[in-house]
């Protein structure tokens, strides 16, 4: 009776008199045969000393060039302009710029990597070998066989024999951090307290926004909301980061309620004229310009995510997500009847940031 290979379960190996292997048969039960381990064959640069030098200088060219590339990629960053003196970005130079730092800067992360690769495949040693499954845990042969197996990997990449190699893939990963610290340091100076302060001060006019007309505190009717800007903002230039950014956070909003409505907080009682309140219409949430009032409770609601501030005591939060009251500007009237701040917030304006301090 003949028997099928599907019976025996036992596979030959192709070819074994030419490859040299063994026929190896799988365990009853087991239908995938092992394969045995297979012998590559010593490599071109383990037998030819030529080849060996050959592909130790294609390694440490690539690392050498990758170094050149990240010099130039901060030449590029520095040469390449993205803005006029004015301030003011042009598409085509940052397409340019960009281009620029990207082909530098990528060629050469990818030739330490292919040089990294070229070094494994043909100049490190890379037997195959068996191994069995093990327990979970560690044993003190194991550490003690893992610290030799580190030690034996690291005398067979040849690390501390082939100092051309070594030597240029450690100067391209010492330059490699370069194009990073310029860049964050270009990223320009550091703000300072420039969160912190408004162009608002003592004595500058609440001008009416868009019109930028100034107010007198008769002028506004119970339960009037005015969007008011300082006068201070049109000394800024009509263009650039100045303008821009006190215009995202000096804007206020200016509220007349009956006097005893208002339940001013310590020291705040002579931050209103006669019931005529201002705070920031910036949320101190995400920052989300607001002004929906209801004058009957006196409630401010951002239309973003709903935070809800009662302004008759103090801008507290009542609702939503916001952990702080919006910041309240102390005002009082000059000399002609007109509304002027008392000084500059108190506080910082806006969402809340790690560098306040508190929550």
């Amino acid at each position: 009776m003949t028997t099928s290979k599907s019976e025996d379960m036992s596979y030959p190996v192709d070819h074994p008199e030419q490859s040299g292997e063994v026929e190896h048969h799988a365990p009853a039960g087991d239908p995938i045969p092992d394969p045995g381990m297979h012998d590559p064959g010593p490599r071109l640069t383990d037998v030819d000393a030529k080849a060996q030098r050959r592909a130790e200088r294609q390694v440490a060219g690539m690392f050498g060039l990758a170094s050149v590339l990240i010099i130039a990629s901060i030449v590029a960053y520095v040469a390449f302009e993205i803005e006029t003196p004015e301030g003011v970005s042009n598409v085509g130079d940052v397409q340019v710029s960009n281009f620029a730092l990207g082909m530098t800067l990528g060629l050469a992360l990818l030739l330490i990597g292919v040089g990294a690769v070229q070094w494994s495949r043909a100049l490190m040693t890379s037997p195959e070998f068996a191994e069995k499954r093990k327990p979970l845990h560690s044993p003190v042969e194991a550490r003690n066989d893992s610290l030799a197996d580190f030690n034996l990997g690291t005398e067979e990449t040849g690390f501390g024999r082939r100092k051309m190699i070594r030597n240029s893939l450690l100067g391209a990963l010492a330059l490699l951090p370069l194009p990073a610290i310029v860049l964050l340091r270009d990223l320009g100076p550091l703000p300072g307290d420039t969160k912190e302060n408004t162009v608002w001060a003592e004595g500058v006019r609440l001008l009416t926004d868009v019109t930028f007309q100034p107010i007198r505190a008769s002028e506004l009717e119970l339960g009037q909301l005015v969007n008011v800007m300082p006068a201070t903002y049109q000394d800024l230039p009509d263009h650039g980061p100045a303008r821009i950014n006190e215009r995202a956070k000096s804007p206020v909003m200016l509220i007349r309620m009956l006097p005893d409505e208002l339940s001013p907080a310590e020291g705040r009682d002579n931050w209103h004229v006669d019931g005529i309140i201002a705070y920031s219409k910036i949320c101190t949430h995400t920052g989300c310009p607001i002004s929906l009032y209801e004058r009957t409770t006196h409630h401010m609601l951002c239309p973003c995510h709903q935070s809800t501030f009662d302004l008759a005591d103090n801008g507290k939060v009542i609702f939503g997500p916001a952990t702080r009251p919006l910041p309240q500007l102390p005002i009082a009237v000059d000399d002609e009847g007109f509304l002027v701040a008392q000084s500059d917030f108190t506080e910082p304006v806006g969402p809340t940031y790690w560098e306040r301090g508190r929550s």
